[in-house]
């Protein structure tokens, strides 16, 4: 049997990692300044998360969510603690589309409307086909036999209460800072108006933080840069620094009751020690405020760079924009620099999602090799 081809690959085989650096399998060691689309959050086999991951699987690694299962409970004390979320409630699952489907769901059962509301070139999970078309103001696409997901430009929030007083919209899904589709993000005064429309109409507000939260911005989720709170937060990525983990954080406002939701692997002993791993770490080792600190830091290194027409993002969720296809650039940085960066639906911008351990001098030798790179291509 042949593997689905859907993936362009390098000829690069990673046999073991460390932090920041990944090694091949001819001992080649390359910085990894993309963590696997964001998801190594604390480095890559970090001490205290491969400890924990191994102490619980001597003890057991799955069962069914039909029996009680205190790492969740922990996890989910945690997680409410450092993100300020404690009178919030968590349901566990396995991945961000999971999560932004079981979102989706929550926010259709709890109004009994069915339309979304969503944000050209954003990205989901399951509203991937239809971000690729959309060129123009709004499309609707199927998201299944009840749904279906209407499109619109970002920061507009003229279009937004226009359609949600239409009466048949049940939620809004934003992501705090776009990932695939290219680093935009909302305004202050658009995320604020959002939040506001939302509660007026009893809309649901869904922020998708999968991959601008876990302290990536420099906040633990990057809408907390508004001052606003979202009914619903979807998490995964860097949640489980590679184990597969996602969830759901959940207002008091909507209530639970048996069958609403369900999973099979989600909240599983071994993700949940991952994520309990994940959290102890960005906590002790004071992570998000080294996100802050690299990106002031990346900012003044990078500011002087050639080519360079426009710096995206926050915290260590960043892209650098050129006025050209970067593709090139990409491979050469990864081929014959050992740079690993990450692409985009816009593709003119070059994304940087490093671990949250990355230090100064890392970001030092990736501006040398960069502005190598950029004066091969151009010369």
């Amino acid at each position: 049997m042949n593997l689905f081809d859907v993936y362009p690959l390098y000829s690069i085989t990673p046999v073991k990692a460390l932090d920041c650096i990944i090694t091949d399998e001819n001992g080649v060691e390359y910085l990894d300044l993309y963590s696997g689309h964001g998801v190594i959050s604390i480095g890559h086999s970090h001490p205290e998360y491969v400890n924990k991951l191994k102490e619980q699987l001597d003890k057991i690694g799955f069962y069914s969510n039909a029996i009680q299962n205190p790492l969740q409970v922990e996890l989910a004390k945690k997680l409410g603690e450092l993100s300020g979320y404690e009178d919030y409630s968590l349901f566990l699952c396995s991945s961000g589309a999971e999560a932004n489907e079981n979102a989706l769901k929550l926010a259709s059962f709890h109004t009994e409307k069915s339309r979304i509301i969503a944000f050209e070139n954003s990205f989901h999970g399951r509203t991937s086909a239809a971000v690729a078309a959309t060129d123009n103001k709004k499309i609707v696409a199927p998201m299944n036999a009840q749904q279906s997901v209407t499109f619109l430009p970002l920061n507009k929030i003229e279009l937004v209460e226009k359609e949600l007083k239409k009466g048949d919209v049940c939620c809004v899904i934003i992501e705090g800072i776009q990932g695939v589709g290219g680093l935009d993000e909302g305004t202050t005064e658009f995320f604020k108006a959002l939040e506001l429309a939302c509660a007026k109409l009893d809309v649901v507000l869904i922020l998708d933080e999968v991959q601008s939260g876990y302290g990536r911005s420099g906040k633990f989720f990057a809408h907390q840069y508004h001052d606003i709170k979202p009914d619903i937060i979807s998490i995964a990525k860097g949640m489980g620094n590679g184990f597969p983990i996602g969830g759901i954080l959940i207002s008091p406002k909507i209530k639970a009751s048996y069958g609403l939701l369900g999973t099979t692997f989600g909240g599983s002993h071994l993700s949940c020690a991952a994520g309990i791993a994940v959290l102890e770490t960005i906590e002790n080792e004071n992570l998000q405020e080294n996100a802050t600190q690299i990106y002031h830091h990346f900012i003044e290194a990078i500011k002087d760079m050639p080519f360079v027409k426009k710096i995206k993002g926050k915290g260590l969720m960043l892209g650098l924009e050129f006025d050209f296809d970067v593709s090139e650039l990409r491979k050469k940085l990864i081929l014959e620099k050992q740079v690993f960066t990450g692409n985009s639906s816009n593709k003119k911008l070059l994304r940087i999602l490093p671990p949250l351990t990355i230090k100064k001098e890392a970001i030092n030798h990736f501006v040398i090799v960069l502005k190598q790179a950029l004066e091969e291509i151009k010369t």
